[in-house]
């Protein structure tokens, strides 16, 4: 893969900023299923990042280099003991819709072989075509409500009386 522009090498440090690492690479070090998992998340998802668990500082730089040349992927950045990899997705043929499939009367789509789905499915439920509307919540309360305050004169507190209470007065500092 050629080297990435400074400009795009930003874009993708940007992107990766807010990304978990996919891969932990742990003390066994680059084994084959190692390399295999990040092939598919980068095939996945173009861009990851990969936690490396060794303390050597050149050993992570050369486990980065041996990865890029493994799985043709791009260094993006390398903090501490994360690496940031990227490849772009490999072009994909978009699916297409067969030419010869017709919808016959009962509004089953049928096939190249000629059976419709409602034939293959013979009387299964198939999904509707609309959704349904929700049925209205029912309205009654989920706990039982509490029991009300008992109804009486309320005494004020020693000393003072209501009125000077509720004014602020009548408080020592």
């Amino acid at each position: 893969m050629p080297p990435i522009t400074p400009a795009r090498r930003r874009e993708l440090r940007a992107k990766a900023h807010h990304l978990h690492p996919v891969v932990r690479v742990g003390q066994h070090g680059l084994t084959p299923a190692v390399i295999r998992e990040i092939d598919v998340n980068l095939r996945a998802h173009e861009l990851i990042k990969v936690r490396v668990f060794s303390e050597a500082r050149d050993e992570r730089r050369a486990l980065l280099d041996r990865i890029c040349a493994a799985l043709d992927a791009a260094p993006v950045q390398q903090i501490g003991k994360l690496l940031v990899l990227w490849r772009p997705a490999p072009e994909s043929a978009p699916e297409r819709e067969p030419a010869e499939s017709t919808r016959n009367v009962s509004g089953a789509k049928r096939t190249r072989a000629g059976k419709s789905t409602l034939d293959r499915n013979k009387g299964k439920a198939m999904a509707k075509s609309t959704p349904q509307a929700r049925r209205p919540r029912n309205p009654v309360a989920r706990t039982a409500a509490r029991p009300p305050a008992a109804v009486g004169p309320r005494r004020p507190l020693s000393g003072t009386s209501g009125a000077t209470r509720r004014r602020g007065r009548g408080r020592s500092a």
